[in-house]
């Protein structure tokens, strides 16, 4: 926690958050949107009251009349003042050690400085990946319900461990199916990885695997475990480069695995990058494999919304007071990565996609407003920019991508690709029902409509594609016996029927 003000506010909100059921643990598979109040601090309610009606009022009472439903538009004293916010964007404040305010930035930008800042965004300062320890024996296990109960004494154990040292209410603990898995599911990548390059590139040119955001390091180790064990001529010639954006993670796993390494033999053969990937200025021209697991889920958003009578879009900014509240502001002027992504979409689907112009809005607008605007849409215009890095800077590259393409109980049902936020707060998961929450507090994801970005990435790039279920890889190159539970269940195949696998062909 960065403040004592901190953790008053988790508190606060806690109490405000009415949870219909205890959500087990971090994984971020299990979300359920139970919090459907948005709530900010607004100071007026209470100053309002005279002294004479302040006598008679609990701490409690105060508290209550402290805090209301937030709007997401501005309010009028806010509102006549917006000329006098400056735009800024995420990268401005990544060295300025604190939190916006006085200023407005593009939803994306937003969305960036809350999970990315490298003083207070969620995966700098708060983010902590679990780690269950010695591998899991499914063949040991007598069915999944008993392996989800291991796992949650394991959660538990962890976490115990952890609040040992220090205890924190709000620790941000989530888990990835290369740490539940492992090693299998690295394997099956690794699997994948060797035999195309088998393929394509052997004994020509080196095995060149860059991972993006590499989290523990876990990934990494199982690959270069598995390749020396089953392939060593390969091995020889296989050269790891993790591409990490947060300052923290990457000392982390410099550090961490620096021992790893050593004892696995693997330290020469690993370059560790902290660097975004968005950022990329170095050409590479050698073939090479580009793995994003659970990468681009958290990639920056756009929010739109489309005038019906012209078919015009309109962009969202993130509107950020003196107090720290955050509104809502539409714009007709569409930035150009914005409009590109409009038009590449357009031209690279030749299909329908879903639009909020293809179908009658439900409206999240009150009545008046509903036959103006269409319901809002959040549009991945860093994915585009990422398939752009990949076309300049890596044009050898082949790429292997998983990622959620649907995830339950989004943020804003009635918003088309809305995420998932949410925080934890004394081991449980708390979602709400908008991203403009304190930075760096909360985990921001979006799924993935995969069809769509097939379709850009071809275009893009230029390379064909091949995209399957997340079922469908792993039947196809992990060692499913090994996941099989004693009653036949394989979790590894039905904890993730949401996530979805593209590949370059």
């Amino acid at each position: 926690m960065d403040s004592a003000a901190a953790r008053l506010f988790f508190r606060r909100f806690y109490t405000y958050c009415t949870l219909s059921q205890s959500i087990s643990h971090g994984s971020r598979l299990c979300a359920r949107a139970t919090a459907r109040t948005r709530f900010r601090r607004h100071k007026i309610t209470y100053n309002k009251l005279t002294a004479e009606q302040k006598k008679g009022l609990t701490a409690s009472d105060v508290d209550r009349l402290s805090w209301v439903p937030r709007r997401d538009d501005p309010p009028p004293e806010v509102a006549r003042d917006l000329k006098t916010y400056e735009w800024t964007t995420s990268a401005e404040f990544r060295e300025k050690g604190r939190r916006p305010l006085h200023t407005k930035m593009l939803m994306r930008d937003f969305i960036e400085d809350s999970l990315y800042n490298p003083i207070y965004g969620y995966f700098s300062s708060q983010a902590t990946i679990f780690n269950p320890g010695k591998p899991f024996e499914f063949n040991t296990i007598r069915s999944e319900l008993a392996f989800q109960d291991q796992l949650g004494e394991r959660y538990t154990e962890f976490e115990d461990a952890l609040d040992s040292v220090q205890q924190n209410e709000a620790r941000q603990l989530w888990h990835t199916p290369t740490e539940l898995f492992r090693p299998h599911y690295a394997e099956a990548m690794a699997r994948y990885i060797v035999e195309n390059y088998r393929i394509t590139s052997y004994p020509y040119n080196d095995l060149i695997i860059y991972e993006l955001g590499a989290g523990n390091g876990t990934f990494m180790l199982n690959v270069l475990d598995y390749i020396r064990e089953t392939s060593p001529d390969v091995y020889m010639r296989t050269k790891y480069k993790i591409v990490e954006i947060s300052s923290t993670l990457a000392e982390l796993q410099e550090r961490s695995l620096a021992g790893a390494l050593s004892s696995e033999g693997h330290s020469d053969r690993v370059e560790i990058i902290n660097k975004s990937i968005l950022d990329w200025d170095t050409y590479v021209p050698s073939a090479c494999f580009v793995v994003c697991l659970e990468v681009i889920d958290n990639f920056g958003h756009d929010l739109i919304r489309w005038e019906r009578k012209t078919k015009q879009p309109e962009q969202a900014a993130v509107l950020i007071d003196e107090d720290g509240d955050m509104y809502t502001t539409w714009h007709k002027q569409i930035d150009p990565l914005a409009a590109r992504y409009i038009r590449a979409r357009e031209a690279a689907c030749d299909f329908q996609f879903p639009h909020p112009l293809s179908k009658r809005a439900k409206g999240i607008f009150p009545r008046k407003h509903s036959r103006m605007y269409t319901e809002h849409e959040y549009i991945p215009t860093r994915l585009l920019q990422f398939f752009s890095v990949l076309q300049n800077y890596f044009p050898a590259h082949r790429l292997l991508l998983s990622d959620f393409h649907k995830l339950p109980d989004a943020s804003a049902p009635r918003t088309l690709n809305a995420p998932v936020v949410q925080t934890r707060y004394q081991r449980r998961t708390i979602p709400v029902s908008t991203p403009l929450v304190r930075q760096g507090y909360f985990d921001i994801f979006f799924p993935t409509d995969f069809r769509v970005m097939e379709a850009l990435y071809r275009a893009v790039t230029g390379k064909l594609t091949r995209a399957m279920s997340h079922e469908e890889f792993m039947l196809r190159w992990a060692d499913v016996a090994a996941c099989m539970c004693q009653d036949g269940e394989i979790p590894l195949l039905s904890w993730y029927k949401n996530a979805a696998v593209m590949v370059t062909d």
